[in-house]
Protein backbone atom coordinates (compact mmCIF):
# COMPACT_ATOMS: atom_id res chain seq x y z
CA UNK A 1 0.00 0.00 0.00
CA UNK A 2 2.91 2.38 0.59
CA UNK A 3 4.35 2.79 -2.94
CA UNK A 4 0.54 3.49 -4.41
CA UNK A 5 1.06 7.27 -4.16
CA UNK A 6 4.02 7.59 -5.48
CA UNK A 7 4.35 4.44 -8.16
CA UNK A 8 3.25 6.98 -10.92
CA UNK A 9 5.51 9.05 -10.04
CA UNK A 10 8.73 6.80 -9.24
CA UNK A 11 7.74 5.26 -12.99
CA UNK A 12 7.66 8.64 -14.61
CA UNK A 13 11.01 9.63 -12.73
CA UNK A 14 12.66 6.42 -14.86
CA UNK A 15 12.27 8.10 -17.83
CA UNK A 16 11.19 4.83 -20.13
CA UNK A 17 9.01 6.70 -22.23
CA UNK A 18 7.70 10.40 -22.98
CA UNK A 19 3.96 9.38 -23.71
CA UNK A 20 2.50 10.23 -20.40
CA UNK A 21 0.04 7.47 -21.42
CA UNK A 22 1.99 5.22 -20.89
CA UNK A 23 3.36 5.56 -17.67
CA UNK A 24 0.23 4.10 -16.08
CA UNK A 25 0.81 0.61 -18.29
CA UNK A 26 4.63 0.60 -16.41
CA UNK A 27 2.87 1.57 -13.14
CA UNK A 28 0.43 -1.41 -13.21
CA UNK A 29 3.99 -3.91 -14.31
CA UNK A 30 5.53 -2.44 -11.08
CA UNK A 31 2.66 -3.20 -8.74
CA UNK A 32 1.37 -6.56 -10.66
CA UNK A 33 5.47 -8.22 -10.37
CA UNK A 34 4.84 -8.75 -6.33
CA UNK A 35 1.36 -10.60 -7.03
CA UNK A 36 2.64 -12.50 -10.22
CA UNK A 37 5.48 -14.17 -8.08
CA UNK A 38 3.59 -14.28 -5.42
CA UNK A 39 1.63 -16.88 -7.36
CA UNK A 40 3.54 -19.08 -8.64
CA UNK A 41 5.14 -19.78 -4.60
CA UNK A 42 1.78 -19.30 -2.61
CA UNK A 43 0.58 -22.79 -2.91
CA UNK A 44 4.80 -24.18 -1.72
CA UNK A 45 4.46 -21.98 1.25
CA UNK A 46 0.98 -23.42 2.08
CA UNK A 47 2.24 -27.04 1.59
CA UNK A 48 5.68 -26.06 3.33
CA UNK A 49 3.51 -24.82 6.47
CA UNK A 50 1.82 -28.33 6.41
CA UNK A 51 5.17 -29.78 6.70
CA UNK A 52 7.32 -27.60 8.72
CA UNK A 53 5.04 -25.34 10.68
CA UNK A 54 3.17 -21.93 10.34
CA UNK A 55 5.28 -20.13 12.34
CA UNK A 56 8.86 -20.65 10.28
CA UNK A 57 7.34 -19.67 7.09
CA UNK A 58 5.74 -16.89 8.41
CA UNK A 59 9.01 -15.27 9.48
CA UNK A 60 10.90 -16.45 6.47
CA UNK A 61 8.14 -14.17 4.41
CA UNK A 62 9.22 -11.09 7.03
CA UNK A 63 12.42 -11.74 6.30
CA UNK A 64 11.67 -11.98 2.37
CA UNK A 65 9.42 -8.74 2.47
CA UNK A 66 12.07 -6.54 4.85
CA UNK A 67 15.05 -7.24 1.93
CA UNK A 68 12.52 -6.85 -1.38
CA UNK A 69 11.52 -3.17 0.11
CA UNK A 70 14.88 -2.05 0.93
CA UNK A 71 16.04 -2.91 -2.59
CA UNK A 72 13.32 -1.48 -4.38
CA UNK A 73 13.97 1.95 -2.02
CA UNK A 74 17.43 1.65 -4.33
CA UNK A 75 16.05 1.02 -7.61
CA UNK A 76 16.73 3.72 -10.54
CA UNK A 77 15.40 1.48 -12.57
CA UNK A 78 12.56 -0.22 -14.13
CA UNK A 79 14.47 -3.90 -14.20
CA UNK A 80 15.73 -2.99 -10.83
CA UNK A 81 12.08 -1.69 -9.48
CA UNK A 82 10.43 -5.30 -11.31
CA UNK A 83 13.75 -7.53 -10.04
CA UNK A 84 12.57 -6.26 -5.80
CA UNK A 85 8.68 -6.38 -6.30
CA UNK A 86 9.02 -10.23 -7.87
CA UNK A 87 11.43 -11.23 -5.29
CA UNK A 88 9.20 -9.86 -2.81
CA UNK A 89 6.31 -11.59 -4.06
CA UNK A 90 9.30 -15.09 -4.29
CA UNK A 91 9.68 -15.14 -0.80
CA UNK A 92 6.20 -14.61 0.99
CA UNK A 93 3.71 -16.48 1.61
CA UNK A 94 2.30 -15.09 4.53
CA UNK A 95 -1.49 -14.18 3.18
CA UNK A 96 -2.34 -18.11 3.29
CA UNK A 97 -0.74 -18.84 5.97
CA UNK A 98 -1.96 -15.86 8.16
CA UNK A 99 -5.51 -17.09 7.09
CA UNK A 100 -4.32 -21.04 8.59
CA UNK A 101 -3.23 -19.66 11.40
CA UNK A 102 -6.85 -18.27 12.34
CA UNK A 103 -8.55 -20.80 11.39
CA UNK A 104 -6.45 -23.24 13.25
CA UNK A 105 -7.10 -20.80 16.38
CA UNK A 106 -10.88 -21.05 15.89
CA UNK A 107 -12.52 -24.02 17.02
CA UNK A 108 -16.58 -22.66 17.16
CA UNK A 109 -18.15 -21.52 14.44
CA UNK A 110 -20.17 -18.81 15.80
CA UNK A 111 -16.65 -16.74 17.13
CA UNK A 112 -16.11 -16.66 12.96
CA UNK A 113 -16.86 -13.45 12.49
CA UNK A 114 -14.91 -11.71 15.70
CA UNK A 115 -11.78 -13.80 14.63
CA UNK A 116 -12.02 -13.10 10.97
CA UNK A 117 -12.19 -9.30 11.53
CA UNK A 118 -8.81 -9.56 13.38
CA UNK A 119 -6.75 -9.49 9.93
CA UNK A 120 -8.55 -7.06 7.97
CA UNK A 121 -8.54 -4.72 10.68
CA UNK A 122 -4.57 -4.97 10.87
CA UNK A 123 -4.55 -4.81 7.31
CA UNK A 124 -6.42 -1.63 7.65
CA UNK A 125 -4.44 -0.15 9.89
CA UNK A 126 -1.52 -1.06 7.09
CA UNK A 127 -3.62 0.91 4.59
CA UNK A 128 -3.82 3.98 7.13
CA UNK A 129 0.04 4.11 7.57
CA UNK A 130 1.15 2.92 4.43
CA UNK A 131 -0.15 5.28 2.15
CA UNK A 132 0.56 8.41 4.82
CA UNK A 133 4.13 7.32 4.98
CA UNK A 134 4.33 6.80 0.99
CA UNK A 135 3.27 10.17 -0.09
CA UNK A 136 4.82 12.20 3.12
CA UNK A 137 8.34 10.60 2.50
CA UNK A 138 8.65 9.92 -1.07
CA UNK A 139 10.44 13.15 -2.55
CA UNK A 140 11.64 14.17 0.69
CA UNK A 141 13.85 17.09 -0.59
CA UNK A 142 11.12 18.51 -2.11
CA UNK A 143 8.78 17.82 0.84
CA UNK A 144 10.58 19.08 3.77
CA UNK A 145 13.66 20.67 2.47
CA UNK A 146 14.49 22.13 5.97
CA UNK A 147 15.68 18.50 6.61
CA UNK A 148 16.78 16.87 3.35
CA UNK A 149 19.33 19.23 1.53
CA UNK A 150 19.57 18.72 -2.27
CA UNK A 151 22.46 16.82 -3.68
CA UNK A 152 22.34 14.48 -0.72
CA UNK A 153 21.28 10.70 -0.29
CA UNK A 154 17.74 11.33 -0.46
CA UNK A 155 18.22 13.73 -3.60
CA UNK A 156 19.60 11.04 -5.75
CA UNK A 157 17.04 8.36 -4.18
CA UNK A 158 13.94 10.06 -3.66
CA UNK A 159 11.63 6.84 -3.21
CA UNK A 160 14.30 5.11 -0.63
CA UNK A 161 12.80 7.04 2.88
CA UNK A 162 9.62 5.33 2.47
CA UNK A 163 11.13 2.01 2.05
CA UNK A 164 13.76 2.68 4.46
CA UNK A 165 10.32 3.15 7.10
CA UNK A 166 8.84 -0.03 5.52
CA UNK A 167 11.72 -2.33 6.12
CA UNK A 168 12.64 -1.06 9.74
CA UNK A 169 8.68 -2.03 10.78
CA UNK A 170 9.03 -5.52 9.06
CA UNK A 171 12.20 -6.30 10.74
CA UNK A 172 10.27 -5.10 14.21
CA UNK A 173 7.45 -7.65 13.10
CA UNK A 174 9.98 -10.10 12.59
CA UNK A 175 11.77 -9.82 15.77
CA UNK A 176 8.43 -10.04 17.45
CA UNK A 177 7.35 -13.05 15.73
CA UNK A 178 10.86 -14.89 16.68
CA UNK A 179 10.27 -14.47 20.32
CA UNK A 180 6.29 -14.27 21.05
CA UNK A 181 4.54 -15.93 18.20
CA UNK A 182 3.69 -19.66 18.90
CA UNK A 183 3.07 -22.23 16.65
CA UNK A 184 -0.75 -23.52 16.28
CA UNK A 185 -0.09 -26.47 13.15
CA UNK A 186 -1.47 -29.23 14.95
CA UNK A 187 1.19 -31.62 14.93
CA UNK A 188 3.98 -28.97 14.95
CA UNK A 189 3.34 -27.05 18.22
CA UNK A 190 4.42 -29.79 20.37
CA UNK A 191 7.46 -29.44 19.60
CA UNK A 192 10.20 -26.92 21.57
CA UNK A 193 10.08 -23.43 20.42
CA UNK A 194 13.39 -21.89 21.70
CA UNK A 195 12.50 -18.36 20.47
CA UNK A 196 9.20 -18.50 22.31
CA UNK A 197 11.04 -19.76 25.25
CA UNK A 198 13.75 -16.56 25.04
CA UNK A 199 10.97 -14.37 24.58
CA UNK A 200 9.46 -15.63 27.94
CA UNK A 201 12.23 -15.21 29.75
CA UNK A 202 12.71 -11.84 28.16
CA UNK A 203 9.38 -11.27 29.30
CA UNK A 204 10.21 -12.22 32.90
CA UNK A 205 13.26 -9.95 33.38
CA UNK A 206 11.12 -7.02 32.66
CA UNK A 207 8.68 -8.41 35.25
CA UNK A 208 10.95 -8.85 37.95
CA UNK A 209 12.62 -4.96 37.79
CA UNK A 210 9.12 -3.46 37.76
CA UNK A 211 7.78 -6.15 40.36
CA UNK A 212 7.78 -4.05 43.94
CA UNK A 213 9.78 -6.13 46.35
CA UNK A 214 7.38 -6.14 49.49
CA UNK A 215 4.84 -8.18 47.87
CA UNK A 216 2.88 -10.07 50.27
CA UNK A 217 2.07 -14.09 49.19
CA UNK A 218 -1.88 -13.79 48.51
CA UNK A 219 -1.26 -11.52 46.05
CA UNK A 220 0.72 -13.20 43.74
CA UNK A 221 -0.65 -15.64 41.04
CA UNK A 222 -2.12 -18.57 41.88
CA UNK A 223 -1.90 -19.88 38.66
CA UNK A 224 1.60 -19.92 36.70
CA UNK A 225 1.99 -18.56 33.22
CA UNK A 226 2.18 -21.41 31.70
CA UNK A 227 -1.28 -22.72 33.87
CA UNK A 228 -3.34 -19.99 31.89
CA UNK A 229 -2.25 -20.87 28.40
CA UNK A 230 -4.68 -22.73 26.43
CA UNK A 231 -3.46 -26.71 26.76
CA UNK A 232 -3.82 -26.70 22.69
CA UNK A 233 -1.68 -23.95 22.34
CA UNK A 234 1.40 -24.15 24.67
CA UNK A 235 4.68 -24.07 23.73
CA UNK A 236 6.57 -27.24 24.87
CA UNK A 237 8.10 -25.88 27.46
CA UNK A 238 4.58 -25.57 29.26
CA UNK A 239 3.38 -29.31 29.07
CA UNK A 240 3.43 -31.53 31.78
CA UNK A 241 4.69 -34.86 30.17
CA UNK A 242 1.49 -36.42 31.62
CA UNK A 243 -0.95 -34.50 29.30
CA UNK A 244 1.41 -34.64 26.21
CA UNK A 245 -0.05 -37.14 23.93
CA UNK A 246 1.98 -39.74 22.44
CA UNK A 247 3.82 -38.86 19.39
CA UNK A 248 1.68 -42.37 17.98
CA UNK A 249 -1.51 -40.61 18.78
CA UNK A 250 -0.84 -37.70 16.59
CA UNK A 251 0.45 -39.45 13.83
CA UNK A 252 -2.90 -41.40 13.96
CA UNK A 253 -5.28 -38.35 13.84
CA UNK A 254 -4.13 -36.23 17.00
CA UNK A 255 -5.99 -33.20 17.18
CA UNK A 256 -7.62 -33.78 14.26
CA UNK A 257 -9.75 -36.22 15.33
CA UNK A 258 -9.40 -38.71 12.29
CA UNK A 259 -7.46 -41.44 11.97
CA UNK A 260 -4.69 -42.07 9.33
CA UNK A 261 -6.21 -43.74 7.23
CA UNK A 262 -9.17 -41.30 7.09
CA UNK A 263 -7.10 -38.60 6.54
CA UNK A 264 -5.79 -39.87 3.42
CA UNK A 265 -9.11 -40.69 1.87
CA UNK A 266 -11.13 -37.65 2.69
CA UNK A 267 -11.14 -35.22 -0.59
CA UNK A 268 -9.42 -32.31 0.25
CA UNK A 269 -11.17 -30.30 -2.85
CA UNK A 270 -15.06 -30.42 -3.25
CA UNK A 271 -17.13 -28.09 -5.42
CA UNK A 272 -18.00 -25.50 -3.20
CA UNK A 273 -14.56 -24.94 -1.89
CA UNK A 274 -13.48 -24.94 -5.77
CA UNK A 275 -16.49 -22.17 -6.48
CA UNK A 276 -15.01 -20.05 -3.29
CA UNK A 277 -11.93 -20.54 -4.49
CA UNK A 278 -13.05 -18.94 -8.09
CA UNK A 279 -14.82 -16.43 -6.26
CA UNK A 280 -11.95 -14.83 -4.14
CA UNK A 281 -9.68 -14.87 -7.24
CA UNK A 282 -12.44 -12.82 -9.03
CA UNK A 283 -12.95 -10.18 -5.58
CA UNK A 284 -8.72 -10.41 -5.77
CA UNK A 285 -8.65 -8.81 -9.62
CA UNK A 286 -11.06 -5.93 -9.41
CA UNK A 287 -10.49 -4.77 -5.41
CA UNK A 288 -6.82 -4.84 -6.88
CA UNK A 289 -7.37 -3.00 -9.71
CA UNK A 290 -9.73 -0.57 -7.93
CA UNK A 291 -6.53 0.21 -5.16
CA UNK A 292 -3.77 0.32 -7.82
CA UNK A 293 -5.95 2.42 -10.58
CA UNK A 294 -7.66 4.69 -8.22
CA UNK A 295 -4.25 6.41 -7.20
CA UNK A 296 -3.08 6.51 -11.12
CA UNK A 297 -7.07 7.67 -11.86
CA UNK A 298 -6.51 10.80 -9.69
CA UNK A 299 -2.77 11.52 -10.55
CA UNK A 300 -3.64 11.73 -13.93
CA UNK A 301 -3.76 15.73 -15.03
CA UNK A 302 -6.54 16.95 -17.49
CA UNK A 303 -5.77 16.85 -21.11
CA UNK A 304 -5.10 20.30 -22.50
CA UNK A 305 -6.84 20.51 -25.12
CA UNK A 306 -9.75 18.33 -23.49
CA UNK A 307 -10.73 15.71 -26.45
CA UNK A 308 -14.38 15.68 -27.24
CA UNK A 309 -16.81 14.51 -24.92
CA UNK A 310 -19.93 12.18 -26.45
CA UNK A 311 -21.98 11.38 -23.28
CA UNK A 312 -22.33 8.37 -21.99
CA UNK A 313 -19.08 6.29 -22.89
CA UNK A 314 -17.01 8.64 -24.46
CA UNK A 315 -14.77 11.27 -22.60
CA UNK A 316 -11.27 11.53 -20.98
CA UNK A 317 -10.23 13.91 -17.74
CA UNK A 318 -8.12 12.98 -14.26
CA UNK A 319 -7.78 15.21 -11.52
CA UNK A 320 -3.81 16.01 -11.30
CA UNK A 321 -3.55 15.03 -7.75
CA UNK A 322 -0.04 15.15 -5.58
CA UNK A 323 1.28 12.56 -3.96
CA UNK A 324 0.54 13.81 -0.48
CA UNK A 325 -2.92 15.01 -1.61
CA UNK A 326 -3.46 10.77 -2.96
CA UNK A 327 -2.10 9.20 0.34
CA UNK A 328 -4.06 11.20 2.65
CA UNK A 329 -7.06 10.04 0.18
CA UNK A 330 -5.76 6.80 0.38
CA UNK A 331 -5.29 6.50 4.68
CA UNK A 332 -8.98 8.10 5.09
CA UNK A 333 -9.50 5.10 3.42
CA UNK A 334 -7.88 2.51 5.80
CA UNK A 335 -9.75 4.09 8.49
CA UNK A 336 -12.78 3.70 7.16
CA UNK A 337 -12.28 0.44 6.36
CA UNK A 338 -10.98 -0.36 10.12
CA UNK A 339 -14.00 1.08 11.53
CA UNK A 340 -16.11 -0.89 9.11
CA UNK A 341 -14.48 -4.13 10.24
CA UNK A 342 -14.14 -3.70 14.22
CA UNK A 343 -18.29 -2.09 14.06
CA UNK A 344 -20.22 -3.54 10.64
CA UNK A 345 -18.67 -6.79 9.85
CA UNK A 346 -19.73 -9.04 13.06
CA UNK A 347 -23.09 -7.53 13.05
CA UNK A 348 -23.64 -7.90 10.08
CA UNK A 349 -22.48 -11.43 9.14
CA UNK A 350 -24.20 -12.81 12.77
CA UNK A 351 -27.49 -11.87 11.01
CA UNK A 352 -27.12 -12.61 7.03
CA UNK A 353 -24.51 -15.12 7.40
CA UNK A 354 -21.22 -15.34 5.41
CA UNK A 355 -22.92 -16.79 2.70
CA UNK A 356 -25.88 -14.36 2.53
CA UNK A 357 -23.35 -11.64 3.11
CA UNK A 358 -21.01 -12.45 0.17
CA UNK A 359 -24.06 -12.86 -2.37
CA UNK A 360 -25.84 -9.44 -1.37
CA UNK A 361 -21.90 -7.84 -1.44
CA UNK A 362 -21.55 -9.45 -5.24
CA UNK A 363 -24.63 -7.54 -6.10
CA UNK A 364 -23.30 -4.04 -5.11
CA UNK A 365 -19.89 -4.34 -6.84
CA UNK A 366 -20.53 -3.83 -10.77
CA UNK A 367 -22.98 -0.39 -9.88
CA UNK A 368 -19.45 0.56 -8.35
CA UNK A 369 -17.13 0.18 -11.31
CA UNK A 370 -20.15 1.49 -13.34
CA UNK A 371 -20.34 5.06 -11.38
CA UNK A 372 -16.64 5.73 -10.82
CA UNK A 373 -15.42 7.55 -13.82
CA UNK A 374 -18.11 9.71 -14.01
CA UNK A 375 -16.71 11.49 -10.93
CA UNK A 376 -15.04 13.87 -13.09
CA UNK A 377 -17.85 15.61 -14.18
CA UNK A 378 -18.35 16.65 -10.53
CA UNK A 379 -17.89 20.38 -10.18
CA UNK A 380 -14.55 21.01 -8.79
CA UNK A 381 -16.01 22.03 -5.17
CA UNK A 382 -18.17 18.47 -5.29
CA UNK A 383 -15.14 16.14 -6.81
CA UNK A 384 -13.53 15.44 -3.64
CA UNK A 385 -16.64 14.69 -1.83
CA UNK A 386 -17.88 12.54 -4.54
CA UNK A 387 -13.97 11.00 -4.20
CA UNK A 388 -14.96 10.59 -0.59
CA UNK A 389 -17.80 9.07 -1.80
CA UNK A 390 -16.67 6.21 -3.80
CA UNK A 391 -13.90 5.22 -1.52
CA UNK A 392 -16.35 4.58 0.92
CA UNK A 393 -18.64 2.53 -0.81
CA UNK A 394 -16.03 0.53 -2.10
CA UNK A 395 -14.54 -0.02 1.56
CA UNK A 396 -17.65 -0.67 2.66
CA UNK A 397 -17.83 -3.89 0.46
CA UNK A 398 -14.59 -4.58 1.02
CA UNK A 399 -14.50 -5.00 4.49
CA UNK A 400 -17.33 -7.29 4.24
CA UNK A 401 -16.42 -9.54 1.44
CA UNK A 402 -13.01 -10.67 2.46
CA UNK A 403 -13.82 -12.11 5.77
CA UNK A 404 -17.02 -13.61 4.73
CA UNK A 405 -15.34 -15.42 1.69
CA UNK A 406 -12.91 -16.41 4.05
CA UNK A 407 -15.01 -18.06 6.53
CA UNK A 408 -16.90 -19.56 3.83
CA UNK A 409 -13.54 -20.81 2.88
CA UNK A 410 -12.63 -22.49 6.16
CA UNK A 411 -15.62 -23.56 6.88
CA UNK A 412 -15.53 -25.86 3.49
CA UNK A 413 -12.26 -27.49 4.52
CA UNK A 414 -12.82 -30.97 6.22
CA UNK A 415 -10.00 -31.30 8.05
CA UNK A 416 -7.72 -28.72 9.76
CA UNK A 417 -4.29 -30.88 8.10
CA UNK A 418 -5.71 -29.75 5.14
CA UNK A 419 -6.17 -26.01 5.18
CA UNK A 420 -2.44 -24.96 4.38
CA UNK A 421 -3.31 -26.35 1.19
CA UNK A 422 -7.14 -25.26 0.61
CA UNK A 423 -5.08 -21.47 1.68
CA UNK A 424 -2.51 -22.06 0.00
CA UNK A 425 -4.56 -22.73 -3.35
CA UNK A 426 -6.67 -20.09 -2.38
CA UNK A 427 -3.83 -17.59 -1.91
CA UNK A 428 -2.31 -18.56 -5.52
CA UNK A 429 -5.55 -17.82 -7.47
CA UNK A 430 -5.55 -14.31 -5.68
CA UNK A 431 -1.81 -13.51 -6.02
CA UNK A 432 -2.63 -14.18 -10.01
CA UNK A 433 -5.72 -12.15 -9.63
CA UNK A 434 -3.82 -9.42 -8.04
CA UNK A 435 -0.54 -10.24 -10.74
CA UNK A 436 -3.41 -9.70 -13.74
CA UNK A 437 -5.64 -6.80 -12.24
CA UNK A 438 -3.07 -4.00 -12.58
CA UNK A 439 -1.12 -4.95 -15.27
CA UNK A 440 -4.87 -5.50 -17.61
CA UNK A 441 -6.19 -2.03 -15.91
CA UNK A 442 -2.81 -0.34 -16.51
CA UNK A 443 -3.00 -1.25 -20.30
CA UNK A 444 -6.58 -0.60 -20.74
CA UNK A 445 -6.21 2.89 -19.13
CA UNK A 446 -3.86 3.75 -21.26
CA UNK A 447 -5.46 3.04 -24.37
CA UNK A 448 -8.98 4.29 -22.98
CA UNK A 449 -6.68 7.52 -22.52
CA UNK A 450 -5.89 7.44 -26.03
CA UNK A 451 -8.73 6.74 -27.59
CA UNK A 452 -10.77 9.14 -25.18
CA UNK A 453 -12.77 6.91 -23.09
CA UNK A 454 -11.02 7.27 -19.84
CA UNK A 455 -14.04 5.21 -18.13
CA UNK A 456 -13.18 1.83 -20.38
CA UNK A 457 -11.15 -0.08 -17.75
CA UNK A 458 -14.02 0.84 -14.97
CA UNK A 459 -16.60 -0.88 -16.93
CA UNK A 460 -14.48 -3.52 -18.07
CA UNK A 461 -13.65 -4.46 -14.14
CA UNK A 462 -17.59 -4.19 -13.88
CA UNK A 463 -18.25 -7.29 -16.29
CA UNK A 464 -15.78 -9.21 -14.38
CA UNK A 465 -17.74 -8.30 -11.13
CA UNK A 466 -20.90 -9.61 -12.82
CA UNK A 467 -19.35 -12.81 -13.84
CA UNK A 468 -18.49 -13.26 -9.88
CA UNK A 469 -21.57 -12.54 -8.80
CA UNK A 470 -23.07 -15.36 -11.16
CA UNK A 471 -20.86 -17.42 -9.53
CA UNK A 472 -21.78 -16.68 -6.41
CA UNK A 473 -25.06 -17.23 -6.05
CA UNK A 474 -24.11 -21.00 -7.12
CA UNK A 475 -22.30 -21.65 -4.02
CA UNK A 476 -24.41 -23.57 -1.02
CA UNK A 477 -23.59 -23.10 2.85
CA UNK A 478 -20.39 -25.53 3.19
CA UNK A 479 -20.28 -27.91 5.48
CA UNK A 480 -16.83 -29.09 7.12
CA UNK A 481 -14.73 -29.82 10.00
CA UNK A 482 -16.46 -27.25 12.32
CA UNK A 483 -19.79 -28.32 11.85
CA UNK A 484 -19.05 -31.94 12.72
CA UNK A 485 -19.78 -33.20 16.23
CA UNK A 486 -17.29 -36.09 16.15
CA UNK A 487 -14.66 -35.96 13.47
CA UNK A 488 -13.77 -39.40 13.29
CA UNK A 489 -17.62 -40.53 12.20
CA UNK A 490 -18.52 -37.42 10.05
CA UNK A 491 -22.25 -37.49 10.05
CA UNK A 492 -24.17 -38.35 6.54
CA UNK A 493 -26.62 -36.31 4.57
CA UNK A 494 -30.10 -37.59 3.93
CA UNK A 495 -28.71 -39.58 0.97
CA UNK A 496 -25.83 -41.21 2.69
CA UNK A 497 -22.90 -39.68 0.94
CA UNK A 498 -20.17 -37.74 3.13
CA UNK A 499 -21.13 -35.13 0.68
CA UNK A 500 -22.92 -33.61 3.50
CA UNK A 501 -20.11 -32.57 5.19
CA UNK A 502 -18.36 -30.82 2.81
CA UNK A 503 -15.89 -34.14 1.64
CA UNK A 504 -17.18 -35.72 -1.61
Amino acid sequence: MSIFPYIYYMVKDFNITDDKTKISMYAGMVTSAFTFAEFSTSLLWGRLSDKIGRKPVLLMGLGGTGLSVLIFGFAQSLPVALFARALGGFLNGNMAVLQTTVAELVTVKQHQPRAYAVMPMVWCVGSIVGPMIGGALAKPVESMPSIFVPGGLFDRLPYLLPNLFSAGCVFIGLFIGFFFLEETHAERKLRRDRGVEIGRYLVSLVSRTRKPKGKAPEEEPLLGESDEALPGYRSADAFDPRDTPDRRDVDDGGETGLPKTEKLSVKTFNRTTVLIIITFGILAFHTMVFDSLLPVFLSTARPTPRPPTHLPFQFADGFGYDTKTIGFILSVQGVYSMTSTYFLFPRVAEKLGALGLFKLISISYPLLYIATPYLVFLPDPLRMAGIYGIVVWKCTLSTLAYPSNTILLSNSAPTTLSLGTINGVAASTASLSRAAGPAISGWLYAKGLENGYSGLVWWCTAIVTIAGLCISLKIQEPRGRLDEKEPSEPPTGPSGSREATGSS
